[in-house]
């Protein structure tokens, strides 16, 4: 059966997250309904990573398998006409390999969270980045995240409830990014990695933001990385400002 590798984008906001739920609008469902719709079969939508309630994607890679060869610009047009009007895209549609998986194939993850700093209400941005009124110290970020990156023990930053077989991961990435805004500032926390724990990459923002308030510093960082418990996490970040960015293979 051919095999098509989906590259997709969305925003996050009005779907319980990803994956297939009892209750609520998700990701997936959407794309397996517009597979349907399109080609009259129910399909498998397997996707690089299970991005949360209220999380967005910029480059969500997924693949699915169809029992006629199609041209991948058809199922791309296709799809995109039946996900409407929920807000998600497909991007880009291309055949793959017969051994191409979306999630095991990946060799890297990228994600993207965004942070306003205004005083003013988010009105374009609203749910689509976290809005701190007070400007933080980027460099103090940094320094902070400086000390996350490699291979660590990340049981400090991991969900109660992940399921990831062991807290061990190899962090590649963890820089901070400045831009100017006519009015404000936007910090952007880059991470990389092979893959995330439950709820990681938030964890660590919301930490980073501490570092950036002043109430901790970069060491208190790694005093809480060393710790390898949960409670000596600084606050999770909100969803809204997350983004699966980019998946590598």
């Amino acid at each position: 059966m051919p095999r098509y590798k989906l590259t997709i984008e969305y925003d996050g906001t009005p779907f319980v997250g990803w994956q297939i739920q009892a209750m609520g609008a998700t990701v997936q469902g959407a794309l397996t309904d517009a597979v349907a719709r399109f080609t009259g079969e129910q399909v498998h939508v397997q996707g690089a990573g299970r991005t949360d309630a209220g999380v967005h994607a910029t480059g969500q890679v997924a693949h699915i398998e169809l029992s006629r060869d199609w041209r991948p610009d058809t199922v791309r047009d296709a799809m995109n006409a039946h996900l409407r009007p929920h807000p998600i895209a497909v991007l880009a549609a291309e055949r793959a390999a017969d051994d191409f998986h979306a999630r095991f194939s990946a060799t890297g993850r990228r994600y993207v969270y965004r942070i306003i700093m205004r005083r003013a209400d988010l009105a374009l941005e609203r749910d689509r980045a976290w809005r701190v009124l007070r400007p933080l110290d980027a460099p103090a970020m940094a320094q902070g995240a400086a000390r996350l990156v490699g291979r660590h023990d990340f049981t400090t930053f991991r969900a109660i409830g992940c399921q990831a077989a062991s807290p061990v991961k190899t962090l590649d990435r963890l820089e901070v990014e400045t831009v100017a805004l006519d009015f404000g500032a936007e910090i952007r926390v880059h991470a990389q990695a092979r893959s995330f724990l439950h709820h990681q990459v938030r964890s660590m923002v919301g930490t980073l933001v501490k570092v950036g308030e002043g109430a901790w510093t970069p060491d208190d960082v790694t005093r809480a990385l060393e710790a390898r418990d949960r409670t000596r996490c600084g606050p999770m970040a909100p969803s809204a400002g997350l983004y699966l960015a980019e998946v590598t293979y």
